[in-house]
Formats: structure tokens, C-alpha cells, sequence
């Protein structure tokens, strides 16, 4: 039976833009800082991982940075066997997957018992700044909305979707990044060398008006100047960072409701009288 839903991506498209991407000349700043804060956290995990699996659309970038990990292309239907690796890293691919839990459910079962899951992804208020400033200039000079920037899942949202995939112990948090590019046009040659241009399924399939582009540029500046440099505009990108467990007997577990051994109203006279 066929997904009723309509899909997000063009994986097609997608795939092409990242081929373009590294054959031009890949810009992986964003890569690199999400690698590092992967490193900074695994090394805060008092354990050794001696069967790593590594999801990513950008192997040339990730698979160097984890030589020990089992690189597999961020497909729909993720090459995983269950059971085989005690951690999978999702390296900045998730944004663009149709079904986010089933690529993480896909992860937890490819886990074994207390196995970590470590996630990162574009979200929050990423691209924020160029995606009001078109949708307004659109809107003024052609009267539509043309779909052009990915939706970008908020933190809690995402967060939620750990518990969804089964994973155990789940934590979000977000690494705030901004950029300053000359206007809206060095922007858009920044994302195209980040293999993150416009691949939705939805997108427009003919050029952009220049107005529309021109109006989008101006707004941009107006409201969103570099403050360093106010020639500049600043735009954000978010890094989400999601990590879960693999359910274990060995995991702390939350008491239950009436488990309690002291009552609230005796801790607090307890607490006036110290």
C-alpha cells in the first residue's frame, strides 16, 4: 500500500545537488562544527564504541572525521542490520527525510541494548531571515507563495519524536549559529555549495522573477543587517542535536506515581526547620 502523504523531498534533486556540491567545491563549515560538537559529546560518554554506524548524505566529509564507523547513505530504507552497531550517528541529513521517525526507529533498531543515538539536523529558526524576506516579496509583486526554504522542525517538536522512535533517556538541544553574507545572492551560491538548495518536491520548476529576487534582497538588508558590519545581512542556522538510548534494564527509570517514600508536605516542614 502506497504512503497517502505527499513527499516532502525530491530525492532526485536533492541527490543531484549534493553530487554538484563536492564536485564544485564543497562549503562544509557546518559539517565540521556539528562533527566537533559530536566528538566533544562522545567524549563525555564514559563508554568506547566499538561498532559505530554513520548516516549521512555527505560521506566524503563525515566518513573521515569517524573512520571507524559503517558509512550508509540517508535512504529512505537505511542499510542497517538490527541488532549490529552500539552507535549510530544521523550527521546533518534528517532535515530532508519525508518520515523523521521512521528514520530514527530505523536507527534504534539497528542498536544494540544501550546503544546511543546521536542525531544532528538543521531546525529551529534556520533560514528564518531569507525565507520571511521572499515570502513577503512574493507576495507583494505576484500575489502567491511559492514553496523555497525547507520547514525547519522546532526544538520540542523534535524532541518529541525520540520517545516516538522508542529511544529511551531523549534530550534536544540546539547549537545556535549565524552567518554573514554579503546580500540574499551570495547566500543562495553559499547553499547551493552546501548541497542545501531548494530540493523540495513542491518547489517551483521555473525561474524565480527577478523582482521578486530583487524586493527579497532588499528586505533581507533592511531587516536583518550584520551588526558588525551592517553592509552585511546575518541569517541564522540552527544545529539540533537529538540523543537517545536504546531501551535497557540497566537505564534509570522514572518512579512510579505514588512510589514516593516522603510526602511533599514533610519535606517542607522539614526544609523550615533546618
Amino acid at each position: 500500500m502506497s504512503d497517502p502523504r505527499p513527499a516532502l523531498t525530491d530525492r532526485i534533486a536533492l541527490t543531484r545537488q549534493r553530487r554538484r556540491a563536492q564536485r564544485d567545491g564543497m562549503v562544509d563549515l557546518f559539517h565540521q562544527i556539528a562533527a566537533d560538537e559530536i566528538h566533544d559529546r562522545l567524549a563525555e560518554v564514559n563508554r568506547t564504541f566499538t561498532a559505530p554506524a554513520l548516516v549521512t548524505g555527505f560521506p566524503d566529509i563525515w566518513g573521515p572525521r569517524f573512520p571507524d564507523a559503517r558509512v550508509v547513505a540517508d535512504d529512505p530504507v537505511l542499510d542497517l542490520d538490527p541488532g549490529a552497531h552500539d552507535l549510530v550517528i544521523h550527521a546533518l541529513s534528517l532535515h530532508w527525510a519525508d518520515d523523521p521517525v521512521g528514520q530514527m526507529v530505523q536507527c534504534r533498531r539497528a542498536l544494540r541494548e544501550d546503544g546511543l543515538f546521536i542525531g544532528v539536523m538543521f531546525g529551529g529558526q534556520t533560514l528564518s531571515e531569507p525565507r520571511a524576506a521572499l515570502a513577503q516579496a512574493e507576495a507583494e509583486i505576484t500575489g502567491g507563495l511559492s514553496p523555497r526554504i525547507l520547514p525547519m522542525g522546532e526544538i520540542r517538536d523534535l524532541g518529541g519524536l525520540l520517545a516516538r522512535a522508542g529511544l529511551a533517556l531523549p534530550v534536544a538541544d540546539l547549537l545556535p549559529q549565524r552567518a554573514s553574507y554579503r546580500d540574499l545572492f551570495h547566500l543562495g551560491r553559499d547553499l547551493r555549495a552546501m548541497g542545501e538548495g531548494n530540493a523540495m518536491a513542491a518547489r517551483l520548476r521555473r525561474p524565480t522573477p527577478r523582482a521578486v529576487l530583487a524586493r527579497a534582497a532588499d528586505l533581507l538588508a533592511a531587516h536583518s543587517p550584520d551588526r558588525d558590519d551592517p553592509s552585511r545581512v546575518a541569517v541564522t542556522f540552527d544545529l539540533v542535536f537529538l540523543t537517545g538510548w536504546a531501551p535497557s534494564d540497566s537505564q534509570p527509570k522514572p518512579l512510579r506515581p505514588g512510589s514516593a517514600t516522603t510526602s511533599l508536605a514533610d519535606a517542607l516542614t522539614k526544609l523550615r526547620k533546618s
